[in-house]
This record gives structure tokens, sequence and C-alpha cells, in this order.
């Protein structure tokens, strides 16, 4: 069946979701139950009203919930995805508590890099009353370009430029976000591959998506080759596509996944041989759920360190830009009362 093309939900949306479904299903409510609740209690209209009721068509007709997901085309492939594994392995319920946290960290991860510029932005531009002072000065002083008071005009530039230097990050913020949800996605991994926090970011965020999927279809039984063919869709990163594509080759040639992941250097050593271990002691599945936690937790460990960089750094340009122009203004007002006493 065509894809309806729905309104696409965001991320917190998505989160949501997935965490009503989870709940309700843990409770021992059908997937088309709930969904019809889900439903009754939203009643609002928007994008996950409209998503429900396509998905709630779908279920009636006998469709599973990941086929009803991907019909109204409201949810990303990544989500999808992992719900027919979830399906299929018959851990629906923990594939969907997994992906609220994962979608609920994607937003608060924007968040944090949003308000780092957003914030420093707005200050700027409420200090933008220096044309204000510079007119009452040129009433009582004269011209500012020729009196001893002339600075104030190059503190307004300078917090002129401030200004538009994180108005500018805050748009290539923006374009990027844009281009990671459209066809371009793939330049702007590239790009951000070059950068190094950014490129280490990437990296475990595709690891992590691969391995949810990966120990997901191990679960539901597929045999590791099937399993690693079907994850290596969803890590959504190419330098980890193409390690995933070499351990792939090692698969084939009939060695184990810990062998192959710890042979192309997929995980850091330690965790390399603590999945060998894993191996060894029958504990392998085990140890690949414990793997994913320790990515996700990894991730959102350079995601706050990046945001610890960006975010001092803007707040020194502002700390900077309105002492400028706090002195720039103090000091000709106090001149003036000076001269008046």
């Amino acid at each position: 069946m065509e894809k309806r093309r729905g309104q696409r939900l965001d991320a917190l949306g998505v989160s949501a979701f997935c965490e009503s479904m989870a709940m309700m299903i843990q409770s021992g409510i059908q997937p088309d139950e709930a969904v019809a609740l889900l439903r009754q209690s939203e009643g609002k209209g928007g994008a996950l009203e409209d998503a429900l009721a396509a998905m709630q068509a779908e279920l009636d007709l006998g469709h599973g919930l990941a086929e009803a997901m991907k019909t109204c085309g409201a949810f990303p492939d990544y989500a999808v995805n992992m719900i027919a594994a979830g399906e299929e392995s018959g851990r629906l319920e923990a594939v969907l508590f997994r992906l609220s946290k994962y979608y609920l960290n994607e937003e608060t991860m924007g968040d944090k890099l949003r308000s780092a510029i957003t914030y420093p932005a707005v200050m700027l531009a409420m200090i933008m009353v220096l044309p204000a002072f510079t007119q009452v000065y040129e009433r009582v002083t004269g011209s500012l370009a020729v009196s001893s008071y002339g600075y104030i005009s190059w503190a307004y530039g300078f917090c002129w430029v401030a200004l538009g230097v994180m108005l500018l990050l805050a748009m290539v913020l923006v374009t990027g976000r844009v281009m990671w949800k459209s066809r371009h996605r793939a330049a702007l991994e590239n790009l951000l591959q070059k950068l190094p926090l950014c490129g280490d970011i990437l990296r475990e965020l595709g690891l992590y998506r691969f391995m949810g999927a990966f120990v997901t279809y191990l679960s539901s039984g597929a045999v590791q080759d099937v399993a690693m063919e079907e994850s290596i869709k969803m890590a959504g990163c190419r330098p980890v596509e193409e390690k995933l594509l070499r351990c792939m080759a090692h698969l084939r040639a009939g060695h184990s996944f810990a062998h192959a992941a710890y042979d192309e250097g997929l995980f850091e050593p330690v965790y390399g041989r603590i999945l060998l271990a894993g191996e060894r002691s029958g504990r392998t599945e085990t140890v690949l759920w414990r793997l994913t936690d320790l990515l996700e937790e990894h991730c959102t460990t350079l995601t706050d360190r990046l945001v610890g960089i960006v975010d001092p750094l803007l707040s020194g340009v502002l700390l900077l830009t309105v002492g400028v122009s706090l002195l720039s203004v103090m000091l000709p007002l106090l001149g003036i009362m000076n001269s008046i006493g």
C-alpha cells in the first residue's frame, strides 16, 4: 500500500507516542486498542492526531504496528524499522521504551545546542540600546565622531558584529537541521565528519543505532549474518557503515561477530574484549545489550561536552560585548556628571 504523506512528527512527539504505547502494551493492551485509546485522549488535532487516525485504519485492517506507522508517513524510518524488529522478536514493549528514550535524548541534545546559541543572541539584541545613548551624548557634547566619546560608535559596531556572529551560528544550526532531514544529509555528514567532536558524536550515534537494531534482531532468533545485514541499514553514518561492511565480510568467512568487531576495531578495545568474553561464556546477547546502553551514555556525554565548549565560548563573547557596551555608556556619563558638578 502506498504510504500516506502526513506531517512528520518531531522527536518529542515520537518519544511521547512510543512511551505511551509501551506503557499500555506493558499493561496488556493490544496495539490496535492502544492506538484507539491514544486517539481518544488526544482529541486536539495536529500531526499526532492525523497519524493516529491513519494508523487506526491500518490496524483495523489487520496490519501490524510497524506497517501502520510506515503507511501514515509521520514517523522516522529508524523508529518504524526498530518496531518491526520488536514485533518480530516479541520484544515490542522493550523496543518502544528504548525508542522513547532515544528520541527524548535527541530532542534534549537539540535543545541544548539551540539554547547555547539563542540565549547569547537574544541578550546581545537587548543591549542594542546604544543608539539612544549616542543621541543623548551628541546633544550634550556635539558630534561623537569628533568628541572624546567617539569610542561609543566603536562599541556599537562591535555589538553589531557580535550579534551578527550569533545570528549566523543560529542560521547555520537551523540550516543544518533542515539538511539533516532532507536528501542533502549525506553532504552534511561528510562536512561534520571533518570536525573532531562532531565526527565522534556521529560515529557513536551511528554505532548505537546499529547496535540497538542488531541485538533486537538477534533476540528474534535471526542468525548473525541476517541480523547484521538488516541493522547496517539503520546506522546512518558512512564511516560506521564501512566498518560494519568489513565486519560483515568476516562473518561470511565464518568468524563470529565478536571476533569481527574486535579485529576491525568497531568498539573501544576494552569493550571488544568484554564482547569476546561474553561470547566465550555464552552471554553474547546480554553483553550486546549492555554495550548498547554504554554507547547511549557515551553519545550523551559527547554531546554535553560539545555544548560545554560552545556555551562558555559564546558566553565569553557575550560577556566581553556587554562589558565594552557598559563601559562605553557609563564612562561618558561619568565625565558629563563631573563636568556638571
